[in-house]
C-alpha cells in the first residue's frame, strides 16, 4: 500500500516521539514492501512564532491532501504561562479537527500485566482493564460561542450539540462495542445540563438498533469516581467533548504513565493519529520522553487503512520493550533507555525480531547498546 501522511510533529516533545512513529513505520515499510511518503508542516508554537499562525494555510492544505495526518504535541510555556496571548497554539489544534471533520476521538487504554505495578493505583483495581473512550471533538463547549462582558467581568461558553453530531459518533461506539465486550456507557451530566439530557434522548434512542450491546449511564462524576474505584468494570466510553477531554486524562494514570496512550481522530474523509500527551517543554531534547504512546498512534494509523497484520506488529514490538523493560525513566528508573533507543528496539524488532531481543540481552548485560 501506498500512503501519503502529513507530519505535524509540532511543539516540545512532538518531534522526538513522532521520529520514532515514523521510524516504526519505516520498518513496517521495509516489512511488508509499503510505501510511507511524509511530508512535513509547522503547527501550533513554532508556527506562531515561524508564520504568526498556529495552523498556516500550507499546513491545512497539506493535511486535506494526503491520506493520514501523523501529529504530535503542542504548546510552550510562553503561551501556557500566558492566558491573555491573543494567538495560542491549541487555537491550531482545535481548527484543524474542525476543518477535516474529526468529529470522532478514539483513545484506547490497557493496563499491561507487565506495568500493573508501575500505576498509583492497586494492581487488583486496575488488572484487566481494557476501554476505548469514544469522545466527540467537534462540537460542545469548545466549539460554541463564547462572550466576555465590556469590563471583562463576567464570561460565558455555550454548550451546545445537535442530534446528528450525538448520533454519529454514537454509531462508531456502538459498532466499536460489538468488536469488544458489547457494552456501551454513556458518560454525561442529564441530572442538570439540558445539552446532556439531548445525549442521552438519542443514544438511548440509536440503542434500540444494537439489541446486542448493552447501553448503560453514568453522571460524569460518578464516572470519574469509578474510572478510579473500579476501571475494568467499562468497555466502551461514549461522551462528549469536554468530559472526554476530562475522563481520558485521568485514565491515563491507569497503566502506569502518560506516555503509553496513543489516540485517532477520525471524520467522512480524514483521519488523525497523536500521543495524547502534552508538549513537557521541560523534558525537550534530554532524550527522556516516552515514544510509546506515538508509537501505538502509528498503529492506529495502519489499523484504519485496515493493515492490521502490521497494526498487531507494532503493539507485539511495544508488548515486548514493556517486558523487557527497554523503556524510558518515567517507567524504568534504575536503568532506562533514550526516546531513540526505545524507537530503535521497536523499530528492530519488527524487521527481526529474534536479532533484536539477542541484542536486548546483551544490553542487560552491559555489553553493548540496543541497535
Amino acid at each position: 500500500m501506498k500512503l501519503d501522511i502529513a507530519v505535524l510533529s509540532g511543539d516540545g516533545i512532538g518531534p522526538e516521539v513522532t521520529d520514532q512513529a515514523i521510524k516504526t513505520l519505516n520498518a513496517i515499510e521495509n516489512r511488508f514492501d509499503h510505501k510511507f511518503n511524509f511530508q512535513d508542516g509547522l503547527v501550533g508554537a513554532i508556527a506562531i512564532d515561524e508564520t504568526g499562525d498556529p495552523l498556516p494555510q500550507e499546513t491545512l492544505d497539506l493535511c486535506k491532501n494526503t491520506d493520514a495526518v501523523l501529529f504530535g504535541s503542542i504548546g510552550a510555556p510562553k503561551y501556557d504561562n500566558d492566558p491573555s496571548a491573543p494567538v495560542r497554539p491549541e487555537q491550531g489544534l482545535l481548527k484543524l479537527r474542525k476543518e477535516l471533520g474529526l468529529y470522532a476521538n478514539i483513545r484506547p487504554l490497557k493496563a499491561y500485566a507487565t506495568l500493573l505495578d508501575k500505576s498509583p493505583l492497586k494492581r487488583e483495581i486496575i488488572e484487566g482493564t481494557d476501554i476505548s473512550i469514544y469522545r466527540e471533538l467537534t462540537g460542545g463547549i469548545y466549539f460554541g460561542e463564547k462572550k466576555i462582558s465590556a469590563d471583562g467581568n463576567v464570561a460565558s461558553d455555550l454548550c451546545e450539540y445537535s442530534r446528528s453530531e450525538i448520533e454519529r459518533i454514537s454509531h462508531l461506539a456502538f459498532q466499536a462495542a460489538r468488536k469488544r465486550k458489547n457494552k456501551v456507557t454513556l458518560v454525561d451530566k442529564a441530572n442538570v445540563l439540558e445539552s446532556s439530557r439531548l445525549w442521552r434522548k438519542v443514544v438511548t434512542e440509536l440503542a434500540a438498533s444494537y439489541t446486542d450491546v448493552k447501553l448503560d449511564f453514568l453522571f460524569v462524576d460518578n464516572a470519574a469516581m469509578q474510572m478510579i474505584l473500579n476501571p475494568s468494570q467499562f468497555d466502551v466510553i461514549l461522551t462528549n467533548n469536554i468530559f472526554g477531554d476530562i475522563i481520558s486524562d485521568e485514565a491515563s494514570v491507569i497503566g502506569g504513565s502518560i506516555g503509553l496512550l496513543a489516540s485517532a481522530s477520525a471524520g467522512n474523509k480524514h483521519a488523525m493519529f497523536e500521543p495524547i500527551h502534552g508538549s513537557f517543554p521541560q523534558a525537550t531534547g534530554l532524550g527522556i520522553a516516552n515514544p510509546i504512546a506515538a508509537v501505538l498512534s502509528a498503529a492506529m494509523l495502519l489499523e484504519h487503512f485496515n493493515l492490521l497484520e502490521e497494526s498487531k506488529l507494532i503493539n507485539e514490538a511495544v508488548e515486548k520493550a514493556l517486558e523487557y523493560n527497554l523503556t524510558t525513566p518515567d517507567l524504568n528508573d534504575k536503568n532506562p533507555l533514550t526516546t531513540d533507543k526505545v524507537g530503535d528496539f521497536i523499530a528492530h524488532y519488527i524487521e527481526n525480531a529474534e536479532e533484536a531481543l539477542e541484542k536486548f540481552k546483551n544490553v542487560n548485560l552491559g555489553q553493548s547498546t540496543v541497535m
